[in-house]
């Protein structure tokens, strides 16, 4: 298995800079084709058409929105023409909306999205739930980075949050091509007894076994907590261990066209400080 085609989101928040890093660096580590996308997102037409909005206005906005565009896409080309790897640009222009379920279809044509952590003390972010309702749609893994930054050597040091769930299982075989490069691959069960899947008799072996047939060399934990919830056992395991990359699987169901994180997912992406590869 091997990442070949990447895709990355594209955006005027602070992190963007050092989520394109991320990205690029990925991409030359695997020689894969990386694309970045700029959702250009614009106001609902009913805004104008009732009068709220002048049309000039509403081009002049226009214009802003695309030009906005054109200079982040040009200062992720000018990243990926520095490390020589082979990419695109695109922009494509949605309702407020729909930004989400755009971004979505576009990491349909892609091996892996990357997308950014939201950083709630940055007013360019925008949509909330932006990566989970990518994550939860877009039937691809997606690779969240921090707002932060990543490492200079993400997943050379990686943990895997298991519970036998289908979700773990998909994150899991996903993140085979970043697995199969690293130094070290822990694999943590938090509280398996409680766990509503099936983990056999060792929990953790099965999927260790597994791992082995792929050549990769793991280490099986088991974590019992009693005083901490799931989620922050998990992230003082990615601290304690040192590991630059999280592995698991991302869980929440669909209200109409709203969608929903289970609550470690929620929790892991509010405040996790490594990148995190999730599934769905």
């Amino acid at each position: 298995m091997a990442y070949r085609n990447l895709l990355v989101q594209i955006d005027e928040t602070k992190a963007c800079a050092k989520r394109i890093e991320a990205a690029v660096a990925l991409a030359a580590a695997h020689d894969a084709h990386l694309t970045g996308v700029y959702i250009i997102a614009e106001a609902s037409p009913a805004s104008f058409s009732q009068g709220y909005l002048p049309v000039d206005l509403l081009t002049a906005l226009q214009q802003e929105m695309r030009a906005r565009a054109d200079a982040a896409l040009a200062r992720f080309a000018t990243v990926a023409e520095r490390n020589q790897i082979t990419f695109e640009t695109r922009a494509d222009r949605v309702l407020y909306t729909e930004v989400a379920d755009a971004l979505a279809t576009n990491a349909r044509y892609a091996d892996l999205v990357i997308l950014g952590q939201i950083d709630p003390d940055d007013p360019a972010t925008g949509q909330r739930y932006l990566p989970e309702q990518v994550i939860l749609s877009c039937g691809r893994p997606a690779l969240v980075v921090p707002y932060i930054g990543a490492g200079a050597s993400p997943s050379e040091r990686v943990l895997v949050a298991w519970d036998a769930s289908r979700e773990a299982a998909r994150a899991v075989n996903d993140a085979l091509p970043l697995l199969e490069r690293a130094k070290t691959v822990s694999v943590v069960t938090v509280n398996p007894g409680q766990a509503p899947f099936g983990h056999g008799e060792e929990p953790g072996a099965d999927i260790g076994l597994h791992l082995a047939r792929h050549d990769i060399r793991i280490e099986v934990e088991r974590v019992v907590s009693r005083d901490i919830d799931v989620a922050n056992t998990i992230l003082s395991q990615v601290a304690n261990e040192g590991a630059d990359l999280l592995v698991m699987g991302a869980y929440g169901h669909s209200r109409v066209r709203e969608y929903v994180l289970g609550g470690v997912t929620r929790t892991i992406l509010a405040e996790m400080t490594v990148p995190v590869l999730m599934s769905h």
